[in-house]
């Protein structure tokens, strides 16, 4: 006996030692083991969020999505269900239940294996990772051993959970933390999947069913395998009956019940669909991996300069305006296809050629090889599919070839809205439906500007001791010069095909888009004087520095003419543009705060000049912009500066629109630049592009929560020394014509004649 009581003692005292031992990692045998500071401060992968900048939440990145609520915000049912099913002694336990841990060596000495993880013992494992790579010591790695160790700390470690939380406590950490499958990590987002509810909602048998989905979240998950879920949710019903929970009359009458299903899984880069998104990924994916920080997992909070209320006017102006121009566009064409040559023919094989170019048709490449035949027939056979329009989904029988001639009909836009001061952007809008168009047209896509360019021609004139006041003739020119070593020649035509043969201001000259003017002003300071100034504002895009580069013969993108539009405005500062104000950790204290970077890039008098000069396309005779007074924009005086562009074959319309609060920038076109109008009645910036801005306009001025309030451009701080106040007075002599517009009209009469005959 007393070798017996020796040989207790000595197990006791070895136990303890173990215990100990493993619990300080001795001689780093055994892996580390959570710290007081975890346990106090317990830390799971959270999701990051995104949110406007009026507090909106937008978007969330996670690995395992995660939403932890209140313990209080949880159905007691569902608490009592979990209890009833994993832990019967749960409330009787410090953290281990030596009744299941006797039961369970018996039936593992019979063969019958089965676990006696407590709850708590659960929580400690799903919570500390005790059993991953990075918590293994050099004992870790032994087979058998590793799993006594492992399990050493999750007693330890559940012990010291129930010495420093109560009952509640240590239920809410187990509910907000377990895995639920279908990418569902916590009860709230469990809820939200499997029935588009919320925690404290759930009844009695979603509940039993969310209970038993625990057990394998794979094999009893009720989307894929209805039956194993529907039979391990009635275990749970009849456990919850055989603990008091509910009565078994009640359990057998659930029991009867289907399982039905709201089922929608979150995606890990989930949230409201917007173009910007694209964005801000990979802004915040550059900034976390600098700072060592897991987007994904480190439960970030992500502050946009986006205003939610702006972005939902510019998305809903896009769309009027749009669905308007659509069937517009339609009339225009009738039964003819749009995709034409310069000289309006439709072009051979444009929609077999373009096939070529989709994901579908290299799917059916790799499948069928070079048989042309199957592809073909693949591509020709008709199914029935869900496509876009402006009244909603709809559903229509049609082939791979059929839909794709019916998504390029449908014009395309963008569009961005920054405050000039801090360059903020507060709305951006990619296209006319993000789920159906990903295809962003705010900084992805580059087109030529036409006429919005001109601006720049203007501002590095005046920058060189030019006035608005300064005359030049409306005039025929025609411009030699040399590219790639060729000589070239350039003769430039008016919008309306048309020569005044008079003088005019700067101001009128750009006010109106007089091309000739442009092409003159653009010579006497040189192509690339022109390119070196439109670097300076902002312009990042390739340019190439030739005699056309004023009338926007170069591609560039919407982001970056709303920056450079906007030095004119910020009094000759050029501001970074800002998608993102702040990221802050989980618990709230930032990280980092954005700030504007500006730098002076010209002179506050030449900027202003440049807002004076735009503003011509709205008081000069024969401005282009003049189709905003058909706008509820003027009241109190209110002033808008603007541009409007129309490139070759009307394939793109533009408008730059400025005001004291809000530089936006807008572009119509088809997805390719054989796509468009025919006329400029039709087709030109005017007609396509500026009624989203005013359209927009309206809805802003009219939100009193936005503060952006009507009113005038500020006056200059500095003297101005260039005369800017001259008054254009139109004469009553009839227009120069020019000829070869009158031949060319002449001619397509002449055909029109022979072809009816």
């Amino acid at each position: 006996m007393r070798t017996l009581w020796k040989l207790f003692g000595l197990g006791v005292v070895f136990v303890v030692v173990y215990f100990v031992a493993v619990d300080l990692n001795l001689f780093y045998l055994f892996g580390a083991s959570p710290g007081l500071d975890d346990l106090e401060n317990p830390r799971s992968n959270l999701p990051s969020e995104i949110y406007t900048a009026d507090g909106v939440m937008v978007g969330r990145y996670f690995r395992e999505n995660r939403d932890p609520v209140p313990f209080d915000s949880i159905s007691p049912m569902m608490v009592k269900a979990l209890v009833a099913t994993e832990d019967e002694r749960f409330y009787e336990h410090q953290g281990i239940d030596p009744i299941s841990v006797l039961a369970a060596v018996k039936d593992n000495l019979k063969g019958d294996s089965r676990g006696a993880s407590t709850l708590t013992q659960q929580l400690a494992k799903n919570l500390y990772k005790t059993r991953t790579k990075n918590t293994k010591g050099v004992l870790g790695y032994i087979p058998g051993i590793s799993t006594v160790v492992a399990k050493t700390k999750e007693w330890n470690t559940s012990i010291k959970l129930e010495q420093r939380y109560t009952k509640d406590e240590i239920l809410g950490m187990y509910l907000n933390t377990v895995d639920f499958g279908s990418n569902a990590f916590g009860i709230k987002v469990a809820a939200k999947t499997f029935f588009s509810t919320t925690p404290e909602k759930l009844k009695p048998e979603e509940a039993a069913m969310l209970v038993g989905v625990l057990k394998a979240p794979t094999t009893y998950n009720p989307k894929f395998n209805p039956k194993n879920a529907l039979a391990r949710r009635n275990v749970v019903l009849q456990q919850m009956a055989r603990n008091q929970v509910i009565t078994p009359a009640q359990a057998d009458s659930l029991s009867q019940l289907p399982i039905t299903l709201k089922y929608q899984v979150e995606q890990h880069l989930d949230g409201v669909p917007a173009y910007y998104r694209q964005a801000v990924n990979e802004f915040v994916r550059t900034w976390a991996e600098k700072h060592e920080l897991d987007m994904y997992s480190d439960g970030l909070k992500i502050y946009l300069t986006i205003d939610s209320r702006m972005q939902n006017l510019a998305e809903e102006a896009l769309r009027e305006k749009m669905k308007t121009l659509q069937n517009r566009f339609e009339g225009h064409w009738r039964n003819r296809n749009p995709w034409v040559d310069d000289q309006d023919n439709e072009i051979p094989g444009f929609i077999e050629s373009a096939i070529k170019r989709t994901g579908v048709y290299q799917s059916l490449k790799n499948k069928y090889g070079n048989d042309t035949t199957a592809i073909n027939r693949a591509l020709n056979e008709p199914k029935v599919m869900t496509v876009f329009s402006y009244k909603g989904p709809k559903e229509m029988t049609m082939s791979s070839m059929d839909s794709l001639r019916y998504y390029k009909r449908f014009l395309r836009a963008g569009m961005m809205t920054m405050d000039p001061f801090t360059g903020h952007i507060k709305a951006w809008v990619g296209g006319i439906d993000y789920e159906n168009f990903k295809y962003d047209h705010v900084k992805q896509a580059k087109r030529q500007p036409g006429s919005t360019f001109k601006p720049f021609v203007y501002a590095a004139a005046i920058d060189q001791g030019y006035s608005p006041c300064d005359k030049i003739q409306d005039q025929r020119v025609t411009i030699k010069y040399v590219e790639n070593g060729k000589p070239m020649e350039w003769t430039p035509n008016n919008a309306d095909h048309s020569i005044s043969g008079r003088q005019m201001t700067l101001r009128h000259a750009m006010g109106r888009s007089i091309n000739t003017v442009t092409a003159q002003l653009t010579e006497a300071i040189g192509p690339e004087a022109v390119r070196k100034f439109a670097r300076r504002l902002g312009i990042t895009s390739p340019m190439q520095a030739v005699p056309s580069i004023g009338l926007g013969s170069n591609d560039v993108n919407i982001y970056e003419m709303v920056n450079a539009y906007s030095t004119f405005v910020n009094n000759g500062f050029l501001n970074k543009p800002m998608l993102v104000l702040r990221i802050e950790d989980r618990s709230g204290n930032v990280i980092e705060q954005f700030n504007p970077q500006q730098k002076r890039v010209i002179t506050e008098e030449t900027a202003f000049l440049m807002v004076h000069m735009l503003k011509g396309s709205m008081e000069e005779p024969g401005g282009t912009s003049q189709a905003l007074w058909e706008y509820d924009l003027w009241k109190k005086g209110n002033q808008i500066g603007g541009k409007t562009g129309t490139t070759s074959n009307h394939s793109d319309g533009w408008y730059m629109g400025v005001s004291k609060n809000l530089v936006t920038g807008v572009w119509v076109g088809g997805e390719d630049r054989s796509i468009h109008f025919r006329t400029s009645a039709t087709g030109e910036g005017s007609k396509t592009a500026l009624p989203i801005f005013g359209r927009f306009m309206e809805k802003v001025y009219k939100d009193p929560n936005l503060g952006i309030k009507l009113g005038t451009f500020p006056k200059p701080t500095v003297k101005i020394n260039k005369p800017y106040n001259c008054i254009t007075v139109m004469p009553r002599k009839p227009k120069i014509v020019d000829s070869t517009a009158v031949d060319s009209m002449l001619q397509q009469m002449n055909d029109s004649i022979i072809s009816a005959f």
